[in-house]
């Protein structure tokens, strides 16, 4: 009988860690897709263009007039540059310039694993060296969603905007994998957590400590608008308004009402974009 026990705690205890491997392994794999030529009606630019972490990142751009100003749109995980066309052809119509590009093991960027946006840091910084260079002269801007937040966040190129946009930027890599435990397996979900995180290590080669967006948004010099959903269970209200309270003046909160962790733009519309295109037109 003892004997049974013993094996049959082994063959769980098996099990387990496996499906803990399965589940990191789902979150950092990469997600790879074509995602075509950009579209006709659009002056576009097909480039590619390498990223410090070695990765080739695919990009369209599509020039504005001179002197508007010039957007980097950085998409969620999962996600890819087409994904955020319909972003950037509002502001194509109001005359900015926009690049999108696909983050590292993204879209049709090479890389090998998702990090959350700590290897994608230095998909940024190319990026944003690469639109400086397409639009010279023009003040530049960003909006970064989820990953992209984050991934615009940990770069080092602050000071190059006149205007940040953070959307659903997840406060701590923590309470992010907590959250999405506990969407999927209620509260029991959040012991699962330590042993989510201890992954991170040795499948990404990141510690959790260094995914803290946190304790990086004090340092902010640039006038940020940070946009949330007030439903969102993946990054709570909570959490973003304790982002919100760390980030220096100028910046401002939009809170989108009854939007959980989906696409804001699509959610809210003529609304969001007219909040969009007003801290732009302020700041560029």
């Amino acid at each position: 009988m003892l004997r049974f026990i013993t094996l049959s705690t082994i063959v769980i205890f098996v099990i387990f860690v496996g499906a803990v491997y399965w589940v990191g392994d789902i979150l950092t794999k990469p997600h790879r897709v074509v995602t075509g030529s950009p579209p006709k009606d659009l002056d576009s630019r097909v480039l590619t263009f390498r990223s410090g972490t070695g990765a080739t990142l695919s990009g369209w751009f599509f020039p504005g007039f001179s002197g508007r100003g010039a957007i980097l749109l950085l998409h969620p995980i999962r996600s890819n540059k087409r994904d955020m066309l319909p972003r950037a052809r509002f502001l194509i119509h109001e005359g900015y310039s926009v690049l999108l590009v696909d983050l590292q093991a993204h879209g049709e960027s090479s890389g090998e694993r998702i990090t959350f946006g700590y290897r994608e840091a230095k998909d940024i910084e190319a990026a944003t060296e690469k639109l400086k260079n397409l639009a010279p002269g023009e003040k530049i801007g960003a909006i970064g969603i989820s990953l992209g937040a984050a991934s615009l966040l940990f770069s080092d190129k602050h000071s190059s905007y006149s205007a940040i946009v953070f959307e659903s930027l997840y406060s701590t890599i923590d309470e992010a994998v907590t959250n999405r435990l506990q969407s999927l397996l209620g509260l029991p979900g959040s012991l699962l957590t330590p042993v989510l995180l201890s992954q991170l290590k040795w499948q990404i080669g990141v510690p959790p400590d260094s995914l803290r967006p946190i304790d990086l948004v004090p340092q902010l010099q640039v006038p940020v608008l940070l946009v949330h959903g007030t439903e969102d269970r993946h990054t709570t209200l909570l959490e973003a308004e304790q982002l919100y309270a760390a980030i220096p003046e100028p910046k401002a909160f939009y809170k989108v009402r009854g939007a959980a962790h989906v696409d804001l733009h699509k959610y809210a519309g003529n609304k969001y974009e007219q909040r969009i295109v007003t801290f732009f037109a302020n700041h560029l």
